[in-house]
């Protein structure tokens, strides 16, 4: 399912136009990364929580010549499945 498809099921479902549905939507994920990349973890109860977290500094290796290069430290979004999301996909 991309995109245009979870704006037209949410659009169904709800009942508004898919421009009303794509509108909240683009507002849902916006808010979702300007919290999350200011430090801020989301909690969508059921669904799951959205949050930034820190990768250490590590040595990697190059696959084609097999030297060992430092990767360094970094923030990543990460999201994590809440119960009810994680039962429904057993």
């Amino acid at each position: 399912m991309n995109k245009a498809d979870l704006v037209a099921k949410v659009a169904s479902k709800t009942g508004l136009t898919k421009k009303a549905a794509q509108d909240a939507m683009e507002a849902l994920m916006e808010a979702v990364m300007v919290a999350v990349s200011k430090g801020d973890s989301v909690t969508l109860t059921g669904f799951g929580t959205y949050k930034a977290s820190k990768r250490a500094a590590r040595n990697g290796r190059n696959p084609q010549t097999g030297q060992v290069i430092k990767i360094p430290a970094r923030t990543v979004p990460v999201f994590r499945p809440g119960k009810e999301f994680k039962e429904m996909v057993k």
